[in-house]
């Protein structure tokens, strides 16, 4: 009780230094949005290249603005990453002096585990699930009965697809901290998620449906991971219920 004691102060308080906390947040987002702007076209041709290698040299816009709104969807995507680190100190040092010690102590991993998780899953979009779904996308260019079927796809709609693969693969990665959290928060028991392992299994390959294109080798790249990410968070729990068990006859 000592250090949540030690941190109390008035709800004025509390109120200016949320203010103080998002402000920060927003001037390092705003700061990263300005050097990711600088180099959004780099950026954007790190994002093409698994279209070149796919075959597709050609990306059209139709809109007269629509490449100059892509470059800034590019920047504060880019930014939002870069920024993330930032963000979570923030949001960490405001709410770290309502804690115990030790829910600092159970709550710091889980911060740290964040970036790093959706960092996997991003570069697991990019470099594999993204290139199988290109690849099974445009092979339907072609000779059509006489047609020729081609494909020109536009900058926007290329930025959109990219961004739902990264962000669903990243968001998805996050399954063990969220569960963990859960646990640890007492609204689930390692009990109850391991008797819904079943559920999960179908939950992973509906995820999967609904994020990746309608190709079988796109939906395995996710639903897989997400099964073995949910093991791994029971895994996890595991650990953390022992972790527990040790320290209540020491603190009995």
């Amino acid at each position: 009780m000592r250090d949540i004691d030690e941190s109390r102060a008035p709800l004025l308080e509390h109120l200016l230094e949320l203010r103080r906390r998002l402000l920060m947040s927003l001037v390092a987002l705003g700061v990263c949005f300005g050097v990711c702007l600088y180099f959004a076209r780099p950026i954007f041709a790190f994002l093409v290249q698994p279209l070149l290698r796919a075959g597709q040299g050609k990306l059209i816009y139709t809109q007269i603005f629509e490449a100059f709104f892509v470059e800034i969807k590019v920047a504060f995507f880019a930014a939002m990453m870069l920024a993330f680190p930032i963000i979570a100190n923030q949001v960490w040092q405001f709410v770290a002096p309502g804690l115990y010690r030790n829910e600092k102590r159970a709550l710091l991993p889980f911060i740290l585990a964040t970036p790093l998780l959706f960092l996997t899953g991003a570069a697991l979009a990019y470099y594999v699930a993204i290139p199988v779904a290109l690849h099974f996308l445009l092979g339907f260019q072609g000779n059509l009965g006489g047609v020729q079927q081609e494909a020109l796809p536009a900058v926007g709609n290329y930025l959109s697809f990219v961004m739902q693969f990264l962000f669903g693969f990243g968001l998805s990665f996050l399954l063990p901290v969220l569960l963990m959290l859960l646990e640890r928060a007492g609204i689930v028991t390692r009990k109850q998620l391991v008797g819904a392992r079943r559920y999960a299994i179908v939950g992973a390959f509906a995820i999967a449906a609904v994020l990746t294109p309608p190709d079988v080798g796109s939906q395995l790249l996710l639903a897989i991971p997400l099964i073995f990410l949910y093991e791994l968070a029971l895994i996890g729990i595991w650990f953390t219920e022992r972790g527990r068990k040790r320290q209540e006859p020491e603190t009995a």
